[in-house]
């Protein structure tokens, strides 16, 4: 994963077990200390270690319903085994029992609490949905990992499908897919010195067309740019400092300018609500309103925007300066996310900007579809398994929660975008292997 960058046992626990040993040796001589210490200490300082944030979290749900009846339902989609989530489970309901809240069945409860366990690179989090009657709200708290190993869980609600696209030996910023009948058929390829077509002719792509990307001065050191299929013409090819547009009509004519017209934050397919053409088993059946139009202002002669955006989200028309961007629409806001050059994720809804305890390095895109939430964010992992790969997160509040195992690519993200369609986003890896460039295509299944 490129970082965000330019150019490229504690002695209180230890104490506590000794001493429980020691209790439980004196009440019982004739077995070994070490026995009891195992028997008697064991299970319970591995429920204490849960402790704190399960009395937190019971406190926060009893707030939103008081005292009462309430149907209970407690779902572990973590990397926690299932014998800490039976501990985590059971000290939950102590600990709501013990606010005065009752489990009842569906027929006698005031309301529904579900409780997911769930995770984000650097915490477990645990998020509560509660519904009683038409209002309905959510409450969560964060346990720090504290070292735990990152395992992909079989239980996440989605699965992330990664399909290649198209390989090169050269470098390769971004690909556009710009016709397809269930797998594309015909693609754009960009790179630092053109912009080629490609069509899929009986099993093996044919170039169509190479058009040369004219530009006065050099390039900057890691070079991005993106290419966006438009409405009325072909595409826009997007680098720093340079725009190059297709001219309307059947032959491929391209011409590029040197401009500092601002960068399209969000896709066709997102900001409309319908794909820009055609898509056969497009998962992207979100009903959720259109998200406004965004635009980032580049920096000519450098790898990242320079933060200034239009329009302005609320009272921020500048925010810091950014690799990537995205955004999740809410009610009555659109929460967006920039992976901003000082390594951390900002979370800006227009009142107020939050950066966040997680980094994610340069690339993240957000995906529309029916799973879930109806929006995911992709962005490269960060747990310590494999700095090659991306997960699906959500956003319950602003706390990120995983809601797909980690899925594995061939070498470092150099660019990831939503794609035009707006519920799949194209992640460029550099092979580690081959030292080739690869375009992966990233696509959202609901797990069954």
């Amino acid at each position: 994963m490129r970082g965000a960058v330019y150019n490229s046992a504690i002695p209180e626990n230890l104490w506590r077990s000794v001493n429980c040993a020691s209790r439980s040796a004196s009440a019982f001589p004739a077995l070994p200390l070490i026995l009891f210490a195992a028997l008697a200490c064991s299970i319970p300082a591995q429920a204490a270690d849960w402790n704190a944030a399960e009395q937190q979290l019971a406190r926060k749900i009893v707030a939103v319903t008081g005292p009462g009846a309430i149907v209970l339902t407690v779902e572990n989609r973590s990397s926690l085994g299932r014998r800490d989530g039976d501990i985590v489970t059971n000290g939950l309901r102590v600990a709501l029992e013990q606010s005065g809240i009752h489990f009842v069945k569906s027929d006698q409860a005031v309301g529904t609490v579900a409780i997911t366990l769930s995770e984000n690179p650097t915490s477990y989090v645990w998020v509560a949905e509660i519904h009683q009657g038409t209002a309905s709200s959510v409450v969560m708290v964060s346990v720090p990992r504290s070292g735990r190993p990152n395992v992909a869980h079989d239980s996440m609600p989605i699965t992330l499908r990664k399909s290649l696209i198209w390989g090169q030996d050269g470098p390769m910023l971004d690909v556009a897919v710009l016709e397809e009948n269930g797998a594309p058929t015909r693609i754009a390829v960009l790179t630092p010195d053109n912009v080629s077509i490609y069509r899929l002719q009986n099993g093996k792509w044919q170039t169509e067309q190479t058009v040369e990307v004219i530009h006065a001065g050099r390039w900057p050191l890691d070079l991005r740019g993106r290419l966006v299929p438009a409405k009325d013409h072909l595409l826009d090819a997007y680098l720093p400092g340079v725009i190059c547009r297709t001219a309307p009509g059947s032959a491929l004519t391209m011409n590029c300018h040197e401009s500092d017209d601002p960068w399209p934050m969000v896709s066709i397919g997102a900001n409309t609500g319908s794909p820009i053409f055609p898509t056969a088993g497009s998962a992207n059946k979100n009903s959720a309103p259109p998200v406004p139009q965004m635009s980032g202002f580049f920096a000519p002669a450098r790898n990242f925007f320079t933060g200034v955006i239009t329009p302005a989200i609320g009272k921020f028309s500048t925010v810091p300066k950014f690799y990537s961007a995205g955004f999740l629409p809410r009610e009555k806001y659109t929460l967006w996310l920039f992976a901003a050059t000082d390594g951390r994720v900002h979370l800006v809804d227009g009142v107020s900007d939050q950066a966040s305890r997680f980094e994610w390095g340069s690339d993240i895109a957000t995906v529309r579809t029916s799973c879930g939430a109806g929006w995911q964010v992709l962005a490269a992992d960060s747990g310590m398994r494999n700095v090659d790969s991306v997960r699906a997160y959500e956003f319950p509040d602003r706390d990120a929660v995983a809601v797909s195992a980690a899925i594995d690519l061939t070498g470092p993200i150099s660019a990831m975008w939503t794609e035009a369609r707006g519920d799949t986003a194209i992640v460029v890896v550099k092979n580690r292997e081959t030292g080739g460039y690869e375009a992966y295509r990233l696509e959202v299944a609901c797990s069954q």
